[in-house]
Parts: C-alpha cells; structure tokens; sequence
C-alpha cells in the first residue's frame, strides 16, 4: 500500500512473581553470589511456578499492550508469539493466547529464533502491516527458561529468567515507528547452544530424559564471542538502512544475556553508559522477551519518550540476530 507505514500503539510485559536470587542459587549448586555477578551482572531472576505456561505470561503481556493500545482483542488480525518454550509443539501458543484473549479475528502462529526471536517477529509484523494483509498485530516475546534449564549445571542454570512481554502494531500513513530491521544466522553455530531431546532428531525416551537432553546446553565462551561481533554488525547496519548515526540514538536495547556482551557492544558502538538500557541484574536472560520487556520498562520509567529513536539488538541460538530502529 503506498505510503503504509508501521506505528506502535501500545506495549506491555508481565514477570512472574517469584524471585529466585543469587542467594537461593547458592543453597542449590556450587556457585556463590560473587561468581554469578562478575561473570554475568546478574543478581536475580524470575520464576514460573509449576502450573503456569509460557502462554499464561503472554496473555498477560498482552492485555497490558492492548490496554496502552485502547484496542479490544477482537481488533487484532494477527497473533504472532516468539518463543523457544512453547506449551507444546501444537497448536501454536499463538492459538492459545488468541482463546485466552478471545482475539477472534485474528491468523496465529508461533515463530522460533531463539532470543532474537523478538525482532524477526518485528520483521514479519511490518512485512504483514506494509502489504495490505493486515492492519493490527499482536506481537509478544514470551519465555518460561526455567522449564528447560538444568538446575545441576551451575554453568547454565544462573543465566536464565521467565518473563513476556507484548508490543500492538498498526497501520499508519504518518510518522513511522519501525524505521528498519535487519536479521542474519548462521547454522554452522547449531552445537554451541541448543536443546538436543524432544525433537525428531532425539525424540522424547526414557534415554534422552536420561542424559538430560531435554535441557539447554551452550559452550559460553565460543557464544559470547560470536554473539558481540554478529551484535555489534548488526547495530550498525540497522542503523544504515535506516539512514541514522549512532549519534542519533536516543536508547540502545541490547539483548538481556551478560553485563561483559553489553559492556563490549557499547564500546564498539562507542556509546556512553547513560545510552545503554540494563536490567539483566533483575530478570537475567528472557530469550525472546529480553528486548521487548527491557523497551516497556524504558518507556515506563520515562527513559524514552515520544519521538525519541530506540535500537534493539539481539543475538540467539541458531546462531541468529537481528536489530530494529524504532521512532517512538
């Protein structure tokens, strides 16, 4: 459609209540408060109890992201859900959250990218908004890490956190939100971090539960430097398509993993501490919801504010990453 551009409405995020601190994390593995800090900044994390989903923590983002929006769920012509635990493999949590919001109107489907998932899902919902095919989406980052972490692997088990978060798009034929995205992966990564058990490649038997393959496994070291090369890349070649200097960023969100990943982006972006959006020491690693969350939060405590232009920047399992330019 010519002139059709993408605006954001509204957005929202919802955390579990549970806090599980480097403290508690003490009394279960052999780690101390001190190791957790200085390798990761992370000083705590949410926790889903045993009866909540990865569905649950999205719809309640979601209400949050229609509520700001002023839009009913029936409004809504798309659902798409980032995420890398889904309730199950099918339907798609996508349709779960439509039955829970009563979104009846709207086409559903679950995207994976792992923690970059939040940005493809960008991509698709303006690639959708731009052509004509749909005027309002619903797009939500939504995690429950801790039913895939191994909580024997003191290695792992300190780094991820629960949480969603939700962002409604809609059409406009004025100033646009989403000012450029771009996404890149590389498969030859695939064994640094993955979850072996459950799919056709090992399926669920006594055996893959055994060796715990149906938990995440990552090589940390291999990861953290791909993953600040790919990042770094990516920002800047965002921010070229869009057609804007670093200088002009108001806010850089970068993906929630590690305090040294996001101390080494902002030199190499050559961006002051005050342009860097941090809360890893509170929710740890959300995957997928990571940069959406982190982005409600800014909005929220007025660290942005309307017209103010945003960068997220993320990096996954796949390997895959991506970045987006947002105009408030």
């Amino acid at each position: 459609m010519e002139n059709c551009g993408v605006k954001i409405l509204g957005t929202g995020s919802y955390l579990p209540s549970r806090v599980l601190t480097n403290a508690d994390l003490e009394k279960m593995v052999q780690t101390s408060d001190e190791w957790i800090t200085t390798r990761t900044g992370i000083k705590e994390r949410r926790i889903a109890d045993d009866k909540t989903a990865t569905s649950d923590l999205a719809v309640e983002a979601a209400k949050n992201a229609l509520k700001e929006a002023g839009l009913a769920p029936t409004d809504i012509d798309a659902i798409i859900v980032a995420t890398v635990t889904p309730d199950m493999f099918f339907p798609s949590t996508a349709c779960l959250v439509q039955k829970q919001l009563g979104a009846s109107k709207a086409a559903c489907f679950d995207l994976s990218a792992a923690c970059t998932g939040f940005i493809y899902g960008l991509a698709c919902a303006k690639s959708f908004i731009e052509s004509g095919m749909f005027s309002n989406i619903l797009l939500i980052g939504a995690e429950t890490l801790s039913k895939i972490t191994d909580w024997n692997d003191r290695n792992t088990c300190v780094l991820f956190g629960d949480g969603a978060g939700a962002m409604v798009l809609g059409r406009t034929s004025g100033q646009k939100s989403v000012l450029s995205v771009h996404l890149g992966a590389d498969g030859n990564y695939e064994s640094l971090l993955k979850l072996p058990g459950g799919g056709s490649r090992n399926p669920a038997t006594a055996k893959t539960v055994e060796e715990r393959l149906h938990f995440m496994k990552m090589e940390g070291r291999e990861v953290f430097k791909v993953a600040v090369m790919k990042m770094s890349e990516a920002a800047e070649k965002a921010l070229e398509i869009a057609g804007k200097k670093t200088g002009d960023l108001a806010l850089v969100i970068p993906h929630q993993a590690n305090l040294r990943i996001i101390e080494a982006i902002a030199k190499r972006m050559a961006l002051p501490a005050e342009k860097v959006y941090v809360n890893l020491h509170k929710y740890g690693n959300v995957s997928a919801a990571t940069t959406i969350i982190a982005l409600d939060e800014a909005r929220k405590e007025s660290r942005v504010k309307p017209g103010d232009l945003v960068e997220l920047v993320a990096f996954g399992g796949g390997f895959t990453w991506g970045a987006t330019v947002i105009q408030l």
